[in-house]
């Protein structure tokens, strides 16, 4: 019996080896060229709500296929140079975004309705993940039927279906910048056929909403949306944009009015409108309508603008800093941000967690937030602060041509 084990030991070790450099080998086919690609991927698309790198290897004999798509030449610029670099034969069939023969070179696109709910696949069933609101310019990338994939100004990848954007040439697009403008601010209010608020109405308006502004009546403004449609709007309810940009002082009381104003709104999973808010929907709205764009979700939002606090110490905190709520790092787990609110002063932040409603951090109060003020990570100061994250409407040319504007101004 002894005999029998020492013999048969070595062989059964050489058969362990030999099936472990087996599956080793299968699963170096199976994802072939993995380190390399994962290496770019991190480089330049670690944020896959933010930038496009999906590319895949197949092995061909001695070579490599390379395929999938981005929406960054440098991204697999840099790929090929690597494989190159090891002498990798490869050949590249990897679809640079955007697809200009399949979207007929309408690689732009305005948003043309009061809010586009934008998904994560191309069908109405899939996750609301963002909004955009009416005059937002996008990127379009691709086209899967009936959807169109784009980019937001502060970047997010999502899907929209054909109503909610107009698709625009780059020459179409450059036109419509140079047009004048209006924002509609209130949070809610409607368009109508002719200049009278008791006439038909052409579609509902919600704050932020950006119009092509073509002249004035009596107390309306004549607009004209993205697609040709002209309506009347309550001089009231708006501002031409270029005036209202002039005058934004982006105070934190400013701030502060603006996220008052949409108090109550219903928490709603991917919005960032006044039809409905998540967290850093909310947020985001409430600093847009102040003349800022800025990241989209918590999670992006955190890495923006200067710390202010980590130590429950709310003493330091200004009107419109961003409180930022989940679980702290440890040493197996990754820190995890899952809400933001604003600070609004004496001791209060205001937040959308089921509603939009101002929660205490007092904690003498009968109505102190016990909840939120155990999962408190960290406060950040974006208000005016300088960041790449940050896209100050001041500064930049988002909604008309900055050539022209000049002139206007």
């Amino acid at each position: 019996m002894n005999i029998l084990k020492h013999t048969y030991l070595p062989f059964l070790l050489m058969l362990f080896l030999f099936a472990s450099c087996e599956e080793k080998a299968e699963k170096e086919e199976e994802h072939p060229l993995e380190k390399q690609i994962a290496e770019v991927e991190q480089e330049y698309a670690p944020d896959g709500r933010v930038a496009l790198f999906e590319v895949k290897a197949k092995k061909n004999g001695d070579s490599y296929i390379l395929k999938g798509e981005s929406n960054d030449p440098e991204a697999v610029a840099t790929l090929k140079d690597k494989l190159q670099s090891e002498n990798i034969k490869f050949t590249d069939s990897i679809q640079v975004l955007p697809d200009i023969e399949g979207l007929e070179n309408k690689t732009r696109g305005v948003v043309k309705i009061s809010v586009a709910n934008l998904r994560d696949a191309p069908k109405h069933s899939a996750q609301l993940v963002t909004q955009a609101t009416l005059g937002m310019p996008v990127k379009v990338y691709k086209k899967e039927g009936g959807w169109y994939y784009i980019q937001t100004p502060e970047g997010y990848l999502a899907w929209v279906d054909y109503g909610g954007i107009q698709n625009m040439t780059e020459e179409e697009f450059s036109e419509w910048k140079d047009t004048d403008k209006l924002i509609f601010t209130e949070p809610n209010g409607n368009a109508y056929t002719v200049a009278n608020s008791k006439s038909q109405t052409v579609s509902d308006l919600v704050a932020g909403n950006i119009l092509e502004l073509l002249s004035e009546q009596n107390n309306f403004y004549r607009v004209e949306y993205p697609n040709g449609k002209k309506a009347f709007v309550e001089k009231a309810y708006a501002q031409p944009y270029r005036d209202w940009v002039v005058s934004l002082d982006q105070t934190e009381e400013d701030l502060v009015a603006t996220s008052k104003k949409l108090m109550g709104l219903p928490y709603l999973w991917g919005g960032t409108s006044p039809k409905g808010v998540d967290c850093s929907g909310y947020t985001k709205t409430i600093f847009f309508l102040n003349g800022m764009v800025i990241p989209r979700d918590a999670s992006q939002q955190i890495h923006t603008g200067e710390v202010v606090d980590t130590e429950n110490n709310f003493e330091n905190l200004q009107k419109g800093d961003l409180l930022f709520f989940g679980k702290p790092a440890t040493d197996s787990t990754s820190e995890r941000v899952i809400h933001v609110g604003m600070w609004i002063g004496d001791n209060k932040f205001i937040h959308s967690m089921g509603e939009v409603h101002i929660s205490n951090f007092d904690t003498e109060a009968e109505d102190f937030d016990e909840y939120n003020y155990n999962r408190y990570l960290r406060s950040k100061r974006i208000l005016n602060k300088e960041d790449k994250g940050l896209i100050y409407l001041k500064n930049t040319d988002l909604f008309t041509n900055s050539e022209a504007e000049k002139v206007k101004m």
